[in-house]
């Protein structure tokens, strides 16, 4: 069973920044927002680059 956690909208605000017109947030950001190691993040983006662009 998924175990659904609700986080605020302004939490995940916060963490998003604008670079260049662009909305980015950290890998570390993301990483803990979806409950997992950076380095595990990472893996899956390169695995499944055409999901993150």
């Amino acid at each position: 069973m998924l175990e659904q956690i609700l986080i605020s909208d302004n939490n995940i605000q916060n963490k998003i920044f604008l670079i260049r017109n662009q909305k980015v947030m950290l890998d570390f950001d993301l990483a803990a927002l979806y409950e997992v190691e950076t380095r595990a993040l990472k893996q899956s983006i390169k695995r499944n680059s055409i999901r993150f662009s």
